[in-house]
């Protein structure tokens, strides 16, 4: 019981934590103090307390975008093992429900997108759906190779299997994945070299270019949501490059913490040392993560 309400506090509490972890190491790099940590809570309250603009074209499905994102998202934060812990909600088969999870929020974003009858936001679904089409592949390859490894389809079990069945055979499949799961995660996070959550330039956005028309606490649950998958996805990376597993909780849980918190600056260096692709260059990133996470599973069953 309280593994599981730490669980829900982390998930909850953290995810803005690491957007600041990103901002000041990008300012490190760049010789800049930058923002506090906790700036990206300050920016969630101060549009939650926004008013709300609303176009007179936009539906229903305009103001729901956001906020079933942003449920979808949490539901899958709760299937996903944090640490050495188990996750509150899990089931065999449910790899298949946490993926789709992530689908569902997609597709109501790129709905309430559409839904303002914006060419831009248009542009912007487009680019996501069709970049989407290459990233889920690459994870279900890797969740693959965990369900090879463990011999289970339930996701608990699936992401603890690394950390006890490391040996020669199953370590260069986990490290091909870690590499493709790497590159998903940015491109679900819509972080640069894939997306700059940053720029003003339409034509060239892909996430950003799908939110150009909400305001206030919707523009608020997007960004909140946007945190919470770096968080979720993060740890899903950490379960294969570095799980942890001590057995004692209170050692557990903060070494999860400086792990994700770590893997966040990592996130920094690379936008620090890295420019955003060109749009057509994108694609041929997501398919060297598909091809990193399928040879290793070919690998594994060789």
């Amino acid at each position: 019981m309280i593994d599981t309400l730490i669980h829900v506090a982390v998930l909850l509490l953290l995810p803005p934590f690491l957007f600041g972890v990103i901002t000041k190491t990008k300012a490190w790099f760049a010789g800049r103090v930058g923002a506090p940590l906790l700036q990206p809570y300050y920016d969630i309250a101060k549009l939650m307390r926004k008013g709300l603009v609303l176009s007179t074209t936009t539906t229903w499905v305009f103001r729901a975008g956001p906020v079933i994102a942003l449920t979808t998202v949490l539901l899958a934060g709760l299937m996903m093992p944090i640490g050495g812990f188990d996750a509150p909600i899990a089931f065999t088969g449910d790899l298949i429900l946490f993926a789709y999870l992530f689908g569902l929020a997609r597709f109501f974003t790129t709905c309430a997108a559409l839904d303002t009858g914006s060419a831009f936001e248009g542009m912007g679904s487009a680019r996501e759906v069709t970049f989407a089409c290459l990233s889920e592949p690459a994870l279900f390859f890797a969740f693959m190779v965990l369900a090879k490894i463990s011999g289970t389809l339930s996701l608990t079990p699936m992401l603890h299997a690394p950390a006890t069945a490391l040996s020669a055979d199953v370590a260069a499949p986990l490290v091909l994945i870690s590499i493709g799961l790497f590159i998903v995660m940015l491109a679900e996070t819509c972080r640069i070299p894939v997306d700059d959550p940053n720029t003003h330039l339409e034509l060239t956005m892909i996430h950003e270019a799908m939110v150009l028309d909400h305001s206030g606490p919707l523009f608020g649950l997007i960004y909140y949501a946007s945190s919470l998958k770096l968080l979720v996805l993060g740890t899903l990376l950490l379960h294969v490059l570095a799980p942890v597993s001590t057995g004692n909780g209170w050692l557990d849980w903060p070494l999860y913490l400086a792990e994700i918190v770590g893997l966040a600056a990592i996130v920094g260096i690379v936008e620090s040392i890295m420019a955003r692709l060109q749009m057509r260059h994108v694609p041929y990133l997501l398919v060297g993560a598909l091809l990193f996470c399928g040879f290793g599973f070919i690998l594994l069953i060789r």
